[in-house]
């Protein structure tokens, strides 16, 4: 098929070079003449595991191009893809105009029947409205489908190409068709394209991304009371997880979400209920929780240097709001870095990918080459990203950069009884504090 992906941003480099990989012949559009010269350079402007190799195979194959020019890339395309940024307004509602100025471009030179996909995370009714904008200049037919992402960053390439569901949402058969071919090379182990209305398929995505959030946060507060109380929190995850009813993913306690999803459609979602009239209470505790639990080590830290941090230096480790990603987007660790900055605190940094990007919004802290360089001579090290690298250091080799031994762990990354073996103080959430005292003969 003949693909057109507008957009090559996180979802529509991924939409695209995925695509193009099933043998489709696919052009990205993008207005950013830099990022499409970068692009048709072989450059990738994110980072995401496996897309390169698939990136770098369908432009050898002439599958995969890219333009800035939006009539040539539509140039006889069966599917259209509006993959276009929605960020929150003000309001918390998603800024629809970039999605509706295409659409107005895309009336006009509409050439033959074209199936439009909004890709992009959008609100109930987005497909009406750009339903609306194409129709006002269209001469030829042509469907608009609501069509959300379920891409986990760090693993896209693998959920693109092995969706665990598809969902689609259209009325209009001769759409329905078209994406039954579309999708039909992706889910041939069976796993279900589901139809459904467009409003229907909008809402999914926003009551996907919101349950998972409610998740985390719920074991979030879980953690809280389990620290006043004198439980573990790991133990009552791994109690509930096995809970068919539950499920054991998105259990983990730590210092909130962040991301470009969960807090931009969190927000939507109660930006639509109020909207509608409706009071989603348990989205306004959700956002309200998350908001604090960002923040929860920030006091533990200044207690544990009684109140004044001037002068001290913080070994960061992490930057990226999960593993396997250089998205800084609404990670807990730039709210953190900045109010240590404000309190006088020197911080030193490593992460393996994010570091270029922080380096653009916070320019005066110090980055390290390697996770150990970040501790050297540092009173103590706060862990706010789950990088495998993480997960088992030398720490006797920490013990000797480090200036105390101490670590504040918003992943709880450690076992509790290793920290004890090596004479750590440790703090994490929903669990004990360890004092710093060796049990290593």
């Amino acid at each position: 098929m003949k693909i057109a992906v507008i957009g090559t941003g996180y979802v529509g480099l991924v939409t695209g070079t995925c695509f193009a990989e099933t043998g489709n012949q696919v052009t990205c559009v993008d207005i950013d003449a830099n990022k499409v010269a970068r692009l048709q350079k072989g450059e990738i402007p994110i980072y995401e595991p496996g897309l390169d190799v698939l990136f770098d195979r369908n432009i050898a194959e002439d599958r995969l191009k890219f333009t800035t020019n939006l009539v040539e890339g539509i140039q006889d395309a069966e599917v259209i893809f509006l993959a276009l940024p929605t960020p929150p307004g003000e309001d918390g509602s998603a800024d629809l105009k970039y999605i509706l100025g295409v659409a107005n471009d895309l009336g006009p030179i509409l050439q033959n029947y074209a199936v439009i996909i909004d890709k992009s995370t959008v609100p109930v009714g987005t497909a009406e409205k750009v339903h609306a904008a194409i129709a006002a200049n269209a001469t030829v037919d042509f469907d608009v489908v609501s069509n959300p992402e379920f891409l986990r960053e760090g693993v896209a390439v693998e959920d693109f190409m092995k969706p665990d569901r598809v969902v689609v949402g259209t009325t209009s058969d001769r759409a329905k068709k078209v994406m039954e071919k579309l999708y039909a090379p992706l889910v041939r182990q069976g796993n279900p394209v589901i139809f459904m209305d467009e409003r229907s398929a909008e809402m999914t995505k926003y009551a996907a991304n919101s349950f998972l959030a409610l998740k985390i946060t719920f074991m979030n507060e879980i953690a809280n009371l389990c620290e006043k109380v004198g439980a573990n929190v790991d133990d009552i995850r791994r109690g509930i997880g096995t809970d068919s009813r539950i499920g054991k993913r998105f259990l983990f306690a730590g210092i909130g979400y962040g991301g470009s999803c969960f807090p931009k459609d969190v927000q939507a979602l109660a930006k639509t209920s109020a909207d509608y009239g409706y009071d989603f209470r348990t989205l306004r505790s959700v956002m309200a929780v998350n908001d604090d639990q960002k923040k929860k080590l920030l006091p533990v830290v200044s207690d544990y240097f009684e109140g004044d941090l001037k002068g001290k230096t913080i070994a960061v480790w992490g930057l990226a709001f999960k593993p396997y990603t250089d998205d800084i987007r609404e990670a807990p660790a730039l709210e953190n870095i900045k109010a240590l900055l404000d309190a006088g605190a020197n911080v030193t940094v490593y992460d393996p990918e994010a570091m270029d990007n922080v380096k653009k919004l916070i320019p005066g802290i110090t980055y390290c080459h390697t996770a150990y360089a970040a501790l050297d001579d540092a009173d103590a090290l706060m862990i706010f990203t789950e990088w495998p690298q993480f997960r088992t250091p030398d720490f006797e080799k920490m013990s000797k950069l480090l200036k105390e031994k101490v670590i504040f762990d918003g992943r709880n990354l450690y076992e509790l009884d290793t920290m004890r073996e090596h004479g750590f103080t440790y703090y994490s959430i929903g669990r004990e504090v360890v004092n710093g005292v060796s049990q290593l003969a």
